[in-house]
């Protein structure tokens, strides 16, 4: 059977990929995760930070610092794959429990969902712009479209618009950030900045909160290293390609947030894609940039729809022993998934960017405590010790449910709630903090806590990682 690193539709789902079909160098990371951050989100996430209330220079620096905390633990998680070879969610048994796993499992879904659906708004908005149409539900259904074809193809071909959309992605952002200096008052902006912790504070947790919304899935493509790729390449390539590209994308978002602020009327909270359209000159120039938007946010919302079937699979599979899925299965569910977050998109809200802002900052109240639980599994309990068979295994090693995991992601959760400062929310002790939410911090340390002192001593990790037989592997796919 042809292996899927030269085959042209990838044959693996949710099952541990075979020594023998690994292939590529942990610098394709880079180019992934670079080419998935130059795009019109990261810019829009960067715009909220000045939008909500910093300054440009003070929202730049807490991006910065954002990305960077986010990213290393966007990275550690990245590391995991060539050892495992397996999804992200799939190795999140080890922690929660077959049947467990199944509660961070949904909001995943809903998070991919929900990321898609903006993505689609505002490729929509591109996919007009280049076809001269008025009529939202036009463009976001043709990238749909898009979307699911990339999808279906799966991995390699994931890859390759990866790095397409890095090539045009720094091409274009060249491009954008020449005429942001060259045609904003970008001096007048930075100068004079006034420093409001809350809002610099928001700022960090934008930037954290979209490094961590990639870590449930980003295993899912360094799964397909060699396993002797070292974890240092893989974590540095991964941090390197995600940091740079979204601190890039979100200072220009910065910028442009302010310039937009400036003007009456603020056209950039009207349709965004247009208003950097305005930025570059118009025109042809305009058309490009248009094209470098669709591609970048292509990359990244196929990611969406790939990462949203796997975890739907997972799902699925929680209750058998089956692991393998056909490909006409695989092709139902992306097609479904898709097809649900363009009408999420078609029904999306007028008030874009306020939802969009409540939405990241949910996902991070949501994915910390999970992400937390995860790396300090792996990195300090199981010490990347894992039983793979016993992942597909009711009745093996990790069991249904890890109660102690639960607790502590379920406490880590509720314990951010007084110190959130959302538009639907404020809880009884922001005011305290003069209007900081710092709810992602104490989530952080709670659930650390919590987990590693409940469960230091009664790891279930085997003395080394027992792997799958990959022969009974493809038999059973082989059977259907």
């Amino acid at each position: 059977m042809a292996s899927s690193s030269n085959s042209g539709i990838e044959k693996r789902s949710i099952e541990m990929v075979p020594d023998n079909e690994r292939h590529g160098t942990a610098r394709s990371q880079f180019t992934l995760w670079f080419g998935a951050n130059t795009q019109i989100t990261a810019i829009v996430d960067g715009a909220l930070a000045v939008v909500f209330g910093a300054d440009a220079l003070w929202a730049i620096i807490g991006l910065l610092i954002g990305n960077v905390i986010g990213g290393i633990v966007m990275a550690l998680h990245s590391a995991q794959g060539p050892q495992l070879g397996l999804p992200q969610m799939i190795s999140s048994r080890a922690q929660f429990g077959i049947i467990g796993a199944i509660i961070p499992l949904v909001l995943v879904v809903l998070m991919y969902i929900g990321f898609a659906s903006t993505g689609a708004v505002l490729s929509g908005q591109a996919v007009n712009l280049i076809i001269g149409v008025n009529t939202p539900a036009v463009g976001i259904v043709i990238f749909g479209a898009l979307t699911a074809a990339v999808a279906l193809l799966g991995y390699k071909y994931i890859h390759v618009l990866g790095r397409v959309s890095s090539v045009t992605g720094l091409l274009g952002f060249l491009f954008i950030t020449y005429c942001v200096f060259t045609k904003v008052d970008v001096p007048g902006l930075i100068s004079g900045s006034s420093f409001a912790f809350p809002a610099f504070l928001s700022a960090i947790a934008l930037s954290v909160g979209w490094q961590l919304t990639y870590g449930p899935y980003v295993a899912d493509y360094s799964r397909y290293l060699p396993r002797s790729t070292p974890a240092s390449k893989t974590f540095w390539f991964t941090f390197g390609g995600s940091v740079i590209g979204s601190q890039w994308s979100m200072t220009l978002g910065a910028l442009i947030g302010a310039a937009a602020m400036t003007e009456t009327g603020n056209s950039f909270v009207e349709n965004q894609v247009s208003f950097v359209g305005d930025i570059v000159g118009g025109g042809v120039y305009a058309l490009l940039i248009f094209i470098v938007i669709l591609l970048g946010k292509l990359t990244v919302n196929t990611l969406n729809a790939y990462g949203a079937f796997m975890c739907t699979l997972t799902i699925l599979t929680s209750f058998g022993e089956k692991t393998n899925i056909r490909r006409w299965t695989r092709a139902v569910f992306v097609i479904g998934i898709v097809t649900l977050t363009v009408l999420v998109a078609l029904l999306a809200s007028a008030d874009f960017l306020a939802n969009f802002k409540n939405f990241v900052l949910a996902l991070l109240m949501v994915f910390t405590p999970w992400s937390i639980i995860n790396l300090t599994d792996f990195y300090l309990i199981s010490k990347d010790r894992f039983d793979i068979p016993a992942f597909y295994d009711l009745k093996g090693r990790y069991g249904k449910w890890n109660w102690r995991a639960l607790v502590a992601y379920g406490v880590g959760v509720v314990v951010q709630i007084p110190f959130l400062a959302q538009s639907f929310y404020t809880g009884p002790l922001v005011e305290k903090l003069g209007g900081a939410d710092i709810s992602w911090i104490v989530g952080i340390v709670v659930t650390f806590l919590l987990y590693f002192f409940m469960l230091r001593n009664r790891s279930v990790a085997p003395s080394e990682t027992i792997y799958p037989d990959v022969e009974a592997l493809d038999a059973q796919r082989s059977r259907g």
